[in-house]
C-alpha cells in the first residue's frame, strides 16, 4: 500500500534505470532467441542424429532454443509492466503534487500525513483577514483529488507486484513464458484469473466452507467498481447460475449451517455481489447484452430448491438492493417484473401478496439485511430506482402495459399510479407480525431518487433536479395531499418530507400563485421546477404536518429557506429591498402557519403524547448543528448531512441566492439549533392548552429569521418603522396559515 508521504517523495529515478536496463536486456535476449532458433535449433533439426543424440540431444537443444524465447517474453513482459508502472506513478506523483501546490491559494493546509485543514482557521483569523475562506466543498475536493492520486499509484503497484510474481513463476529451471504487453492487459488477465476463482466458489453453493466465503466476499468487494472483473464474474457465474446460488443460499431445508451460524457473512456476500452485478450492467458488450436480456426472462422461472421454489424476479431484486445498475436494463427489468405480476395475479384478480406466495414450502430467506426475508420483489426494485436517479425518472413517468400479451388492445396504466395508488403492497412476517412498511419505504427511496436527482442514501449529494425530475415531484404532491393515503404509507412520509424540503423554493413560488412575477418564481430558462399550484401546495403542507417526521422536515427547510430569501434581498452595497423581505417573511410564515394548525389538530385527534413525537422529530434536527462543518452548501443548496447519532438522513434545501459558506455558518446553524419547542401539558384535559402552546412557539418559530436578520443588519427592532412591519406581515402569514379555511378540508387522520 503506497501512503501519502511515499508517493509524494518517491524517487522515480532507480525505476526508470531499472526500464533502461530491461530494454538493453529485451533486446540482449531477443538477439539471443534469434541465434538459437535460427542457429543451434535449425541446424539440430537438419541433422541426422542417430541413438542418444537422436533421442536426448536434439530435443534438449529444442528446449534450450525455447528457453531463449520464452526468457526473452518475459522480459519484455517485465519492461512493458515497469515501463507503464513508472508511467502511472509518474502521474500520480504529478497528481499529488499539483494538489499540495494548488491548495494553500484556496485556504487549505495539506499535512505531511495528506490530511487537510484550514491554512489559517477562522478563529484565529484577524479582523482584517482578506486571504481565502475555504467552503467544505472545496476540502472534499481536495480530498477527492489526493484520493484519486493515491488510488491510481496503489492500483498500479498492486497489479505491477502480482504481474511481476506471475512472471517469475514458481519453476527455478523454467521462464514461465506469460506475455504481457501492458499493465492494463496484466489487469484484465488478472480480474479475469479472479473472477473465475469466485465463480468455483459459488459452484459449490451453501456447501462452500465459511473460510471459502469470506474468499468469496473478498474478491468482490477487493474489485468494487472494477467492471471488467464485475463483468467477468457475472459471466463466469451467469444469470441463472445467480438466481440458483441465491435461492439455495436462502433455502434452510437442505442442512446447511451457513445462514444459520454466519448470517452477516451473507449480508456483506448480498451486498457485495449486487455492487458487482450494477457495475456488470454498465457493460454494453454482446456477452453481457445476452446475460441482461436472460436474467430478464428469468425472472419469469421458477427456481427450485429442495425445499421450497422462488420467482427469478424475487431473487434478483433482492440482489438489485445496492449499486447503480444501468438505466435501460432496470426499465426493462422493471416492465417484465410488473407483467409478470400482472399474469401472477390475473390481471389483477389476485393481490400480489397471492402472486408472490411461494408455490412450494416456505419461501426462502432471500434478504438478509435484517429486514423483511424479500419476497416482494418490487421492494428490492424499487431500492435499485433508489439509487439510479435516472432510471426513476424515466420508471415513474412511463405507462405500464396491463395486458402485455395483447399487443393491440393498448390498456396501460401510469407507472407512479399503480405504484402509489393502485397496488396493495404485500406483507411479509419479520419475527415480529406482518408489515409492509418496508415496501412503503422503498418506494419512499425510489421517490426520493426521482425527484431530487441523486441517490437516497448519498452522503454527498448534490440538488439536481431537472424537468422529469418536477414531472414527478408534481405527482408526488397530488397524490400525498391525500391524508387518507400518506397515513396509509406513513413510513414515507419522512421521504416525502425531504422531497418537500428539496422543493422548498417551489412550494413557497405556489403560494404566490405561481405566478411569473413573484419574488420565487424562476428565471427564465431555469428547468428542473414544478408547478403546485396554491390549492396543490396547501393540501400538501397540511397533510404533511400530520406526521413528525414530515413536519420537521418541511419546518426546517422553510426555515432555512425564508432566511436566504430574506438574505438575497440585501445587495451588495448594503441596500434592503425591504417589499422583498416582507414577501419572504410572510410567505415563510405561512408555511409554518399551515404545518402547526396541522400538527395541532393531530394533537387534538391522538393526544398529547402525539406532540411529544413532533418534539422529539425536531430534536433531530436541531441535533445537526453540533457537528459543526457538517452543514455545508453544494450546487446552490445546503446539505445538512446524516449522522449515525441523530439517526435522520441527509437533507438538501434550495438558497434563493448563492450565499456561501459565512451565510451557512453564521446564520443557518442558528437556524436550525434554536429551534423552540412547544412546552408539554401533563394532563389529558390540558389539549386545548397546548394546541394553544404549539402556535406561541409555532409564531416564534415563524419569527426567528426576522429576529436573526435584524440582528445582522443592526436594525433596532423598537425604533425601525421597516422592523414593525416586518413583524406585521410576519403575524399576517402566520395566521392565514393557521386559519383552517387554508387547510382546504384537509383533517387529521387517526388510522382507526
Amino acid at each position: 500500500m503506497v501512503s501519502f508521504d511515499q508517493l509524494l517523495n518517491a524517487r522515480l529515478g532507480s525505476l526508470k534505470n531499472a526500464v533502461d536496463d530491461w530494454s538493453e536486456t529485451v533486446k540482449k535476449l531477443k538477439s539471443l532467441q534469434e541465434k538459437a532458433e535460427n542457429g543451434m535449433q535449425r541446424k539440430a533439426e537438419k541433422a541426422d542424429w542417430k541413438g542418444e543424440n537422436a533421442g536426448i540431444t536434439k530435443p534438449f537443444v529444442k528446449k534450450t532454443a525455447k528457453e531463449f524465447g520464452d526468457a526473452a517474453k518475459e522480459a519484455e513482459s517485465i519492461h512493458s509492466i515497469l515501463r507503464d508502472a513508472l508511467a502511472e506513478f509518474t502521474a500520480a506523483q504529478k497528481q499529488l503534487n499539483d494538489v499540495v501546490h494548488d491548495a494553500p491559494a484556496k485556504g487549505i493546509r495539506v499535512d505531511s500525513n495528506g490530511a487537510v485543514s484550514y491554512l489559517v482557521h477562522p478563529d484565529h483569523r484577524g479582523k482584517g483577514y482578506k486571504g481565502p475562506e475555504p467552503e467544505e466543498a472545496d476540502f472534499d475536493k481536495v480530498r477527492a483529488d489526493i484520493k484519486a492520486a493515491l488510488d491510481k499509484a496503489n492500483d498500479a503497484d498492486e497489479i505491477a507486484s502480482r504481474a511481476l510474481r506471475t512472471l517469475v513463476g514458481k519453476d527455478e529451471t523454467n521462464f514461465s513464458g506469460t506475455e504481457y504487453d501492458s499493465l492494463k492487459q496484466a489487469g484484465r488477465v488478472q480480474d479475469a484469473e479472479d473472477a473465475r476463482a469466485a465463480a468455483k466458489i459459488v459452484a459449490k453453493g451453501d456447501s462452500a466452507t465459511v473460510t471459502e466465503i469470506d474468499r468469496l466476499n473478498k474478491y468482490l468487494k477487493e474489485n468494487n467498481g472494477d467492471r471488467y472483473f464485475a463483468e467477468r464474474f457475472a459471466l463466469e457465474v451467469g444469470a441463472k447460475g445467480t438466481l440458483d446460488y441465491w435461492a439455495d443460499m436462502g433455502d434452510p431445508s437442505d442442512g446447511s449451517r451457513l445462514g444459520a451460524d454466519h448470517p452477516e457473512r451473507i449480508k456483506e456476500l448480498q451486498k457485495n455481489w449486487g455492487l458487482t452485478l450494477a457495475s456488470a450492467t454498465h457493460s454494453n458488450s454482446p456477452e453481457m447484452a445476452a446475460w441482461k436480456t436472460d436474467m430478464v426472462k428469468s425472472g419469469d422461472d421458477l427456481v427450485r430448491t429442495r425445499g421450497t421454489s422462488v420467482y427469478g424476479f424475487q431473487i434478483m431484486s433482492n440482489l438489485m438492493r445496492n449499486g447503480e445498475y444501468d438505466t435501460k436494463f432496470l426499465q426493462d427489468y422493471g416492465h417484465a417484473a410488473f407483467a409478470a405480476e400482472r399474469r401472477l395475479t390475473h390481471e389483477g384478480r389476485l393481490k400480489p401478496q397471492q402472486a408472490w406466495d411461494s408455490p412450494l414450502g416456505m419461501p426462502p430467506k432471500l434478504n438478509w439485511d435484517g429486514k423483511d426475508v424479500g419476497q416482494d420483489p418490487m421492494e428490492g426494485f424499487m431500492e435499485a430506482l433508489g439509487h439510479n436517479p435516472r432510471a426513476s425518472q424515466e420508471f415513474f413517468t412511463s405507462k405500464l402495459d396491463l395486458t402485455p400479451d395483447n399487443t393491440h388492445d393498448h390498456k396501460d396504466v401510469d407507472a407512479f399510479k399503480y405504484f402509489t395508488h393502485d397496488r396493495d403492497w404485500p406483507e411479509e412476517n419479520t419475527g415480529s407480525g406482518l408489515t409492509n412498511k418496508y415496501g412503503y419505504e422503498s418506494l419512499g427511496h425510489a421517490l426520493e431518487s426521482a425527484t431530487l436527482g441523486h441517490a437516497y442514501d448519498d452522503p454527498s449529494p448534490k440538488l439536481a433536479r431537472n424537468d422529469d425530475a418536477a414531472k414527478v415531484m408534481e405527482k408526488v404532491v397530488a397524490a400525498y395531499s391525500d391524508p387518507e393515503l400518506l397515513k396509509k404509507q406513513e413510513v414515507l412520509s419522512d421521504s416525502i418530507g425531504r422531497m418537500a424540503a428539496g422543493y422548498i423554493d417551489d412550494i413557497n413560488w405556489a403560494l404566490n400563485e405561481n405566478r411569473s412575477d413573484s419574488m420565487f418564481a424562476p428565471g427564465a430558462g431555469a428547468h428542473g421546477h414544478a408547478e403546485f399550484g396554491m390549492d396543490g401546495a396547501r393540501k400538501f403542507l397540511s397533510a404533511l404536518g400530520q406526521h413528525p417526521d414530515a413536519y420537521s422536515e418541511v419546518a426546517t427547510a422553510e426555515r432555512v429557506y425564508t432566511s436566504s430569501a430574506m438574505d438575497g434581498q440585501v445587495n451588495s452595497h448594503g441596500h434592503i429591498n425591504e417589499p422583498g423581505v416582507r414577501e419572504a417573511l410572510r410567505t415563510g410564515a405561512e408555511v409554518q402557519g399551515m404545518l402547526d394548525q396541522s400538527r395541532a389538530d393531530q394533537v387534538e385527534a391522538e393526544g398529547l403524547q402525539k406532540d411529544k413525537e413532533y418534539n422529539e422529530a425536531l430534536q433531530k434536527r436541531a441535533s445537526w448543528v453540533q457537528f459543526g462543518v457538517g452543514v455545508g452548501i453544494a450546487t446552490g443548496a445546503a446539505f445538512l448531512p446524516a449522522t449515525a447519532a441523530v439517526g435522520v438522513a441527509g437533507t438538501l434545501i434550495p438558497l434563493a441566492t448563492d450565499q456561501g459558506k459565512a451565510f451557512v455558518q453564521q446564520v443557518m446553524g442558528n437556524f436550525v439549533g434554536d429551534w423552540a419547542e412547544s412546552d408539554q401539558r401533563d394532563s389529558a384535559d390540558d389539549i386545548q392548552k397546548q394546541r394553544s402552546q404549539i402556535f406561541k412557539t409555532g409564531e416564534f418559530n415563524a419569527g426567528y429569521p426576522m429576529t436573526q436578520f435584524l440582528a445582522q443588519h443592526h436594525i433596532n427592532p423598537d425604533e425601525s418603522n421597516f422592523a414593525q412591519d416586518l413583524e406585521t406581515d410576519m403575524i399576517a402569514g402566520y395566521g392565514k396559515g393557521t386559519d383552517r379555511e387554508n387547510q382546504q378540508g384537509v383533517r387529521p387522520q387517526t388510522g382507526d
